[in-house]
């Protein structure tokens, strides 16, 4: 879903009565009409919209014009403006002309006379396009100007600008973190922006994944080994805990570590010391603890399958991670975030993403999460799965049943919400009037959907 901005075209030729005629074609259209008698009126008109976006709408210019003519135009707007839809309208038979101006940028070209259906149909595509424009522009420009935490912690929803707020509270303590979330969720992510917002950021960040070590070797990649510990091996060998001096050990998907180390985790905790495998020397150790499960480490407790006072020494601090599916109205944001660091990365052009496209994003059942998502914005940047562009069939056949239709709704009047209320400056009952909605039914969708209480 695309972001509403107002609609505009600029109709640009010198024959009032051409004016005229497409004034009654898009008349009854929602869109503001701007009119330039030449070229250079036009760039005067085009000039007055200064912001980061531009102008927002269209220009639809006669071809033959004195001064500066439709072609002259089209190639000055480019300059301004290089994503700014431009429809050249000229006489029957003009076909060198038409070859022309699509090779120099036009987004289309009309033959007169003109037909009034055609003219609204290709001029509602081009405003579609231009839509889509200034909502991309939009994201980068949100994401650009936000804080470093707000760029690594990626969205708008309640839950995320909570987690947000939680891990500037304790970044910079040395209290150990127990990340919960399910597969996908982005743990690492937060681990990552907890050490970086830290006095440890200066220090290494080493993370280790306890579910991807055998039982038989994690104990020598966490505390290390002395020469002859154990068959092959001939020499030191520093642990990860060792390695991570000063600044802070990850410890992913903790709740797969064997029951017999998490005794040598606890004991590490409480003392701060370690052993190396092989050695009786003790040795003091200076770092932070973050620990992430996918799992009720409470639950497993009870279960015997993990130790409960391990659990209360982890769990000093807690960070929740919402899953994808949770958070929809920052799907696109996202995805946005993922297509551009893909394209940078790849040095490909992130294509436009249609209305359609970004509904089928915003509805999916995400049951990857943003590691899913990141997937298919890479897919979709490296144009697999439709040669044409566009998502295609990246949605199809993964991830399961789609989102349940209430989740579906409720994601679909979040981001209407948040774009009407963008389109009013945040202004409450500016935005309850365009809704069409009471400003309380209004006030209890904001607070609900986390988009705060209104003004």
């Amino acid at each position: 879903m695309k972001m509403r901005h107002a609609r505009s075209v600029l109709l640009v030729d010198d024959d009032p009565a051409n004016i005229e005629r497409m004034r009654m074609a898009l008349g009854n259209l929602d869109l503001t009409l701007v009119d330039a008698r030449d070229g250079n009126d036009a760039l005067a008109k085009l000039a007055r919209h200064t912001g980061p976006n531009g102008f927002p709408g269209i220009v639809i210019s006669d071809l033959m014009m004195p001064e500066l003519d439709g072609m002259g135009l089209l190639i000055k707007t480019k300059s301004l403006d290089a994503d700014l839809p431009v429809i050249l309208v000229s006489s029957y038979g003009e076909i060198a002309s038409a070859v022309a101006a699509m090779k120099a940028g036009a987004y289309d070209f009309i033959e007169r006379p003109i037909d009034i259906d055609d003219l609204r149909a290709r001029a509602g595509r081009a405003l579609d396009t231009r839509e889509l424009v200034l909502d991309n522009r939009r994201l980068r420009t949100e994401l650009a100007n936000r804080p470093d935490l707000a760029a690594r912690i990626v969205g708008n929803s309640a839950a995320i600008q909570t987690l947000r707020e939680d891990i500037a509270n304790i970044a910079n303590s040395d209290a150990t973190v127990l990340i919960h979330g399910a597969t996908g969720t982005g743990k690492e992510v937060v681990a990552r922006a907890l050490h970086e917002f830290s006095k440890r950021a200066k220090a290494r960040f080493v993370a280790i994944n306890c579910a991807a070590l055998s039982e038989s070797i994690i104990e020598s990649e966490l505390f290390g080994h002395e020469p002859g510990a154990f068959t092959d091996a001939k020499q030191r060998r520093i642990g990860l805990v060792e390695h991570a001096k000063g600044g802070t050990l990850f410890l992913d998907e903790i709740e797969s570590m064997p029951v017999g180390l998490q005794v040598k985790l606890l004991r590490m905790l409480q003392e701060r010391t370690i052993t190396r495998l092989g050695s009786n020397e003790e040795i003091r150790i200076d770092l932070r603890i973050v620990a992430a499960t996918k799992a009720d480490l409470r639950e497993a407790a009870n279960r015997g399958e993990f130790r409960e006072d391990l659990y209360y020494r982890l769990n000093v601090a807690e960070l929740y991670i919402p899953p994808l599916n949770d958070r929809r109205d920052d799907i696109l944001l996202l995805f946005d975030r993922f297509a551009r660091e893909f394209a940078a990365r790849y040095q490909r052009e992130t294509g436009r993403l249609g209305g359609t496209e970004a509904e089928r994003l915003v509805s999916h059942n995400w049951r990857g999460n943003v590691r899913e998502l990141r997937n298919v914005a890479e897919r979709y940047v490296l144009g697999l799965g439709n040669p044409r562009g566009g998502l295609g069939p990246l949605l199809d056949g993964i991830s399961g049943a789609p989102a349940s239709l209430p989740e579906q709704l409720d994601a679909i009047e979040t981001v209407l919400i948040r774009n009407a209320l963008d389109a009013n400056n945040h202004n409450a009952q500016g935005t309850a009037n365009a809704l069409g909605i009471p400003r309380r039914t209004l006030n209890e969708k904001m607070r609900k959907f986390g988009l705060g209480g209104g003004d």
